[in-house]
């Protein structure tokens, strides 16, 4: 007799298989890196010879918007930090700090060897995957803590991203409700589940507050879409630009910052046939608030950029019809459930199908009018970005409680 197997649970299979063949080529590529750290250096621990306390891990500079609150907060209280960035331009790096240490720790195995033996009290990132790839779990580190850089549900990431993780830090509470499903799911121990809030969104709200409000009668579009074969350039691209530039309104197209990786054939077409001009830009600044400011519109598809063009800047968005595969991401185990990204989408922002191409300029200006969408966006805003303006307290508090428990529990 065969047994049927549906799509959804062959594609989460198949994509876990895929997950163990290379957690197997990279134990064996770390152990190559354990034994060439030990010749080299003698003793394990001589890698870390005096222990750390709280540690930050960035494995990109993109990420500072993330982390600055919270090294300014550890630098106002002088408590002493320790910052690892992966990027050796990583603005981290040209700050004055006297209590927060800044280092850039090489690129690829270079990191990995001196992560992979991190010798602190606790390591906080926003990188998924912890224990999945390269980047292993040290043993000489007591706690893992992870912070998230987008306001979604967090099962975006590529699957068991969070599953090795001591502790989450949360922007809104329905976080927690998708991290406990997928722990019941997977049989894991449950994590630490703590909301705090998102730093990026109250760093950019004091900024957006000390900004000159001015009038621009001019509509500006922002085209800032995610990556993959189902995103907005790869799935419709020249198609879409060339109908989004019949507008006649100014452009900024922000690809994400995986595309000019990943992606970068593609993207070189696209700018190649779209040249920069007048009404056209290509956006790829470290910093995404400027092309958000000023945009009067966002046209997307998942992309993180959403939430923070909707949220914070209270303006209207359209997302295009692509299809969201799961099959590689901790979305999977949810199998057809809608994700809470995909359900708030239908209440912050209207529709864009290829079919509607043609007629561009009259759906965007039917987003721009349609008042209902503000309700939407008040509501996402509320179950979101929680603590609005506290976020980097309630994080340094949380982090230096968390390591006097630790060292009483030790004692």
């Amino acid at each position: 007799m065969l047994l049927y197997i549906d799509p959804g649970t062959g594609s989460m299979l198949f994509s876990i298989l895929i997950g163990l063949a290379m957690t197997s080529v990279f134990a064996i590529r770390a152990l190559v890196i354990k034994i060439k750290t030990t010749i080299s250096f003698g003793k394990r621990t001589e890698l870390d010879k005096s222990k750390l306390g709280i540690v930050i891990y960035s494995d990109s500079k993109r990420y500072w918007n993330v982390f600055a609150p919270i090294a300014r907060e550890f630098e106002k209280r002088r408590f002493p930090l320790t910052y690892y960035t992966q990027s050796e331009d990583d603005p981290a790096l040209s700050e004055k700090f006297e209590y927060v240490k800044t280092e850039f720790i090489g690129e690829g195995n270079r990191a990995f060897a001196k992560l992979n033996f991190l010798n602190a009290d606790i390591c906080l990132s926003t990188t998924p995957g912890l224990s999945v790839l390269q980047w292993k779990r040290s043993k000489a580190c007591k706690y893992y803590v992870h912070i998230p850089h987008s306001l979604d549900e967090m099962m975006g990431y590529r699957m068991f991203g969070l599953d090795y993780y001591d502790s989450v830090l949360l922007t809104g509470d329905f976080q927690g409700e998708y991290i406990r499903r997928l722990e019941e799911m997977r049989n894991l121990p449950a994590k630490e589940l703590v909301t705090v809030g998102y730093p990026p969104m109250d760093e950019q709200k004091n900024r957006l507050t000390s900004l000159q409000k001015t009038e621009d009668s001019e509509i500006t579009i922002l085209v800032a879409p995610s990556w993959g074969k189902e995103a907005i350039l790869s799935k419709f691209g020249s198609d879409f630009l060339k109908a989004i530039q019949k507008t006649g309104w100014k452009i900024i197209v922000r690809p994400h910052p995986q595309t000019r990786t990943s992606e970068k054939e593609m993207l070189d077409s696209l700018m190649k046939e779209f040249p920069e001009s007048e009404n056209f830009n290509w956006n790829f600044d470290n910093d995404n608030f400027d092309c958000m400011n000023k945009a009067s519109i966002l046209i997307t598809d998942f992309s993180g950029i959403i939430f923070d063009f909707a949220l914070l800047f209270d303006k209207p968005l359209i997302y295009a019809d692509t299809k969201f595969d799961p099959g590689i991401y901790d979305a999977a185990w949810f199998k057809d459930e809608k994700l809470w990204r995909f359900k708030v989408l239908e209440k912050i922002g209207l529709p864009l199908k290829e079919d509607q191409f043609d007629q561009m300029k009259s759906v965007i200006k039917e987003a721009l009018k349609d008042s209902s969408l503000k309700a939407g966006r008040d509501q996402a805003r509320k179950e979101a970005w929680m603590h609005p303006g506290e976020s980097a307290k309630l994080i340094a508090d949380y982090l230096i409680e968390k390591e006097k428990s630790l060292a009483e529990a030790s004692k």
